[in-house]
């Protein structure tokens, strides 16, 4: 017997509600103004089986690789009511500061699904404070490698031996645990209420549903040999552009994306596994979908990435992947919709395409952020201003916490006004972030489309591209540096692209 329509609602939003309560426990007993305010972290449930049931609404980038990780610690046999700790890319992770728990949650003596939590750790170790280096040539430059490993005080003790800032990393962790363990109650409750067998039935059938609503909404589309290239601007070792590359089929209600002529995997830290990759086109096609579709296993099923082996979108250890991860994603996912622009599909012109991620740390601290920037505009509208795009789901960190966590100052925090691109509805703008710095400290940068602008689409203009600069001198889109006290640092992230040629721009703004 299958649910009806009525059923099929109950039981999607009393899965979602699992996964949204797993982030909220997170999100309210984490030490690190990264997860306690950014809300860099996600949560998701999963069957026994390794599929997904259902996710928060939280990080794209998270969401879609997290099946991997799934799967990497189900290699691991399990048992019943074990947590397991990873971040290993190239083992279910992604890159090395999102630490991963797993939880099996145990129903009548066995695993009757697993409770998920990754969240981004502002120190893992590495090279540099964030662990975030640009230039790392290698994984292991860049943190500490976790594959799947039981959670145990003694495997704790060996992570924060590690770290640099170890008390704000137990007190994240011990976070993690609470979510995955709200996780574990939150299934029980629910075979509590409608019995194991229930459970199971609602789990599969939404599933079907998912699938039964992409292929429908995929099915509207048939298109063959969409190609679209952009670029990655350099690695951190070199300034060098690097090609992504994507062909996209879509026949009989099914997704392919394929990379082949995407540049071999480069010195420097923007390769990412294909999980990362796999992410950004789930992603994309999330937005050909109607809002009501619940997000699970059963899109994944009709969407099918590939890529050469040890491309820069499937990349092999011991490859850096630091950037892979926030920038690459980013330009994957642009890569893609210029792809589908171009066969007049309803997708938005280019954001942002980059997290704009910062590090800082000092003596007995680090600290991390991302910056929102322009959205693109679309047949939907203008793109908002000073929003986190694409692959990020992020919030800004608050002046007043960032004032208070760590020695700096904000000295601007304003919109970017001008920097969406034209168009018959514009971009959005970016923002303006300047940080002054109250002690000496060590900054990291690792950022994207400061040479090349996000591209308007349907005849739209492009969004400016953005800027770093310490001191009003420019400085590279993926660099480290060092800050004397009253130095200034100052991004300007960039704008979105706007859409369709001709009329009046429409602007629609929105501060972070």
């Amino acid at each position: 017997m299958t649910l009806d329509a009525v059923g099929l609602e109950v039981m999607a939003h009393a899965f979602a509600s699992v996964a949204e309560e797993m982030g909220l426990v997170l999100i309210h007993s984490a030490l690190s103004p990264n997860i306690r305010e950014r809300r860099d972290c996600s949560a998701a449930l999963f069957d026994a089986d390794g599929q997904m049931i259902a996710q928060a609404a939280h990080i794209p980038v998270h969401l879609g690789a997290m099946t991997e990780a799934v799967a990497a610690v189900r290699a691991q046999d399990p048992g019943p009511g074990e947590i397991f700790l990873l971040n290993d890319p190239y083992t279910g992770g992604t890159h090395l500061p999102d630490l991963t728990l797993v939880g099996a949650i145990a129903v009548d003596g066995r695993v009757a699904g697993y409770s998920v939590v990754r969240a981004h750790h502002s120190d893992v170790g590495g090279m540099q404070p964030g662990s975030m280096p640009a230039g790392a040539r290698e994984l292991v430059a860049e943190g500490l490698v976790i594959p799947p490993v039981r959670l145990t005080q003694e495997v704790e003790r060996v992570v924060l031996a590690n770290v640099r800032t170890p008390v704000m990393r137990r007190g994240d962790l011990a976070a993690q645990r609470a979510a995955v363990e709200r996780g574990a109650e939150g299934l029980r409750a629910l075979v509590a209420r409608y019995g194991w067998a229930g459970v199971q039935r609602a789990a599969r059938d939404l599933m079907d549903y998912a699938e039964r609503r992409t292929r429908a909404a995929l099915g509207r589309y048939t298109v063959a040999g969409l190609a679209a290239t952009d670029w990655m601007e350099g690695d951190g070792v070199t300034d060098a552009d690097l090609a992504i590359t994507v062909r996209v089929d879509i026949q009989g209600g099914e997704f392919h994306a394929d990379f082949t002529g995407t540049a071999p995997a480069a010195a420097g830290n923007v390769n990412c596994p294909l999980a990362v990759t796999r992410s950004a086109v789930l992603f994309v096609v999330r937005l050909l979908l109607e809002a009501d579709v619940p997000m699970n296993g059963g899109v994944q099923r009709v969407v099918r990435v590939t890529a050469p082996d040890g491309c820069l979108v499937n990349a092999r250890w011991p490859s850096a992947v630091a950037a892979g991860n926030v920038e690459s994603s980013q330009r994957i996912t642009d890569t893609v919709l210029l792809a589908l622009s171009r066969g007049g599909l309803p997708v938005p012109a280019q954001g942002q395409g980059t997290m704009n991620n910062v590090t800082l740390g000092g003596a007995g601290w680090t600290y991390y952020e991302t910056l929102g920037g322009g959205q693109g505009a679309g047949p939907a509208g203008p793109g908002p201003s000073g929003v986190h795009v694409g692959m990020s789901n992020t919030r800004n960190t608050p002046i007043e916490v960032l004032e208070l966590e760590i020695p700096v100052r904000v000295r601007t925090y304003a919109l970017r006004a001008g920097s969406g691109g034209v168009g018959k509805l514009a971009g959005g703008d970016g923002v303006i972030r300047e940080y002054e710095a109250l002690a000496p400290m060590e900054a990291g940068l690792l950022t994207e489309r400061r040479r090349h602008g996000p591209r308007g689409a349907a005849g739209g203009g492009d969004g400016a591209p953005g800027a770093n600069l310490l001191n009003g001198t420019a400085l590279a889109a993926k660099t480290g540096c060092s800050l004397a006290l009253g130095d200034v640092l100052r991004i300007e992230t960039p704008g979105g692209g706007g859409w369709g040629a001709g009329g009046e721009p429409q602007r629609k703004g929105g501060r972070s």
